[in-house]
């Protein structure tokens, strides 16, 4: 196992580009994806009460646990060290190889996503599900991140400060319109903090698990580049306690103003922000340049979160690179940027080829939910571990204990119910079998990689 020493050691040699600022608005690129007001939609007026218990029994306790294991640990690699350090090598490679699994599947969707919001723009909204537009968007997008990821975080960290800009100004626009149709007389009536009881069915549950663990997760996520940080210990925690009060407001009238002009079961799930502006501002006649001026900027703000991920994402392999737990090929640095470049290049193929896979076979909408809740489960796996972390450490303070075990809990019914679709597909059973499937074989193909790359290291020992 390497020790803590021998990963500062090779975090040396990284560039320290992250300052707070970077990192609040990182935080809010990362954390508020855009099409999770969509998913909260579906629940109507009810949306306020999942997203207010989504808050007190996920977000809050993952702050707690985020800000505790980074101090604890400011290391280069974030939850995969965490793990490896907190129980063993396995526990900590199977985190990583989850994690990694998370972005490949999910970047795998956004040029999907980015096809979805380009069309709407420019009022094209059938060539969004068109899969030869997918197609030449999504290489176009794997290539810009090549270059970007290459070229290291000075380069990244504007993209993602651009796109955590963008963001804020797309949700400002969103949660501002419904005001302006109402003024106007476009909208009869609006009462975004309308609040109804919500009705327990499988359905709610499902799209709780998704406000909860899909929405509100990723503050640990910029832990994975802390060896990148100014000051990693207590910036990232920094960052954390100012970027959550404007998520959690961004989120809850973001949706509001979805229903003001959607109904729930006519919400589009891969673009729901585009619909309603592209909607909306129709309705203005001074407005008609707005409108998809705003969704490119949500298009800027999806390209920020893209480089935000493959970055993470690429240093997961070169962490374990250093750890032996992977061949140092994926440890290799650029001479001139510090970035591994084999990484990048391994990681861009393979969303790349998982983008292709997974527009075979079935609709847009469908093929989006299966990306969607196939890189949540493997999420969720490496949270159910982060979690479980100051609940197995009798050190740790009885109320962050407490806290860890709501968000475990919480994470463990959002994984179940992943493997089930919110709209209407072909068959529900197919549509399990296939998440369910492909979440098994790749834990098996991640513990076999490792136990491999086990014997190998034996083998090569005893030849010494």
């Amino acid at each position: 196992m390497a020790s803590a020493d021998s990963v500062r050691t090779h975090s040396a040699e990284l560039k320290k580009e992250l300052g707070l600022g970077d990192l609040v608005l990182t935080q809010i690129l990362y954390v508020v994806g855009s099409h999770w007001v969509g998913t909260a939609a579906k629940l109507g007026a009810s949306q306020i009460v999942f997203w207010l218990l989504a808050l007190l029994l996920f977000y809050a306790p993952l702050a707690a646990v985020v800000i505790y294991l980074n101090r604890a640990m400011p290391l280069e690699g974030g939850l995969y060290q965490w793990a490896k350090l907190g129980f063993n090598d396995f526990i900590g490679f199977l985190v990583g190889w989850n994690l990694w699994l998370y972005i490949i599947v999910f970047m795998s969707s956004q040029g999907m996503a980015i096809a979805t919001n380009v069309a709407y723009a420019f009022g094209f909204d059938w060539l969004g599900g068109n899969k030869w537009f997918i197609l030449v968007v999504t290489s176009a997008l794997v290539t810009f991140l090549i270059v970007v990821t290459i070229l290291g975080l000075s380069v990244g960290k504007w993209f993602q400060n651009a796109g955590g800009v963008a963001q804020i100004i797309t949700f400002g626009a969103l949660i501002l319109i419904p005001f302006l149709s109402l003024r106007s007389g476009t909208l009869r009536e609006y009462h975004p903090l309308a609040i109804a009881m919500p009705a327990v069915s499988l359905l709610s549950l499902n799209v709780f698990g998704k406000m909860s663990m899909g929405a509100f997760s990723g503050f640990e996520y910029v832990a994975i580049l802390a060896g990148e940080c100014k000051s990693p210990a207590r910036a990232i925690g920094r960052s954390v306690l100012i970027a959550s009060p404007i998520i959690a407001l961004m989120f809850i009238l973001g949706t509001s103003a979805i229903l003001a002009y959607v109904s729930p079961d006519q919400v589009d799930l891969v673009g729901p922000i585009p619909q309603v502006l592209s909607t909306a501002f129709h309705r203005f006649r001074w407005a008609g340049l707005i409108g998809p001026i705003v969704i490119l900027l949500l298009v800027g703000r999806q390209l920020g979160a893209c480089t935000l991920a493959v970055a993470g994402s690429t240093r997961l392999p070169m962490v374990a690179g250093w750890d032996h737990l992977l061949p140092q090929w994926f440890s290799k640095l650029h001479p001139k940027y510090k970035t591994p470049v084999n990484s990048i290049l391994f990681v861009a193929a393979m969303i790349l080829i998982t983008g292709l896979i997974s527009l075979a076979g079935v609709g847009q909408q469908e093929a989006f939910q299966i990306l969607d809740n196939a890189s949540g489960i493997f999420y969720a796996l490496a949270y159910l571990v982060m979690f479980a972390l100051p609940i197995a450490n009798p050190r740790a303070p009885i109320w962050l204990r407490a806290a860890a075990a709501s968000g475990f809990v919480v994470t463990l019914l959002y994984s179940i119910l992943s493997i089930f679709p919110i709209i209407q597909v072909e068959s529900w059973l197919k549509f399990g079998i296939k998440i369910g499937g492909v979440v098994v074989c790749a834990n098996a193909l991640g513990a076999g990689l490792f136990w491999l790359e086990q014997k190998k290291s034996l083998a090569a020992n005893e030849r010494k």
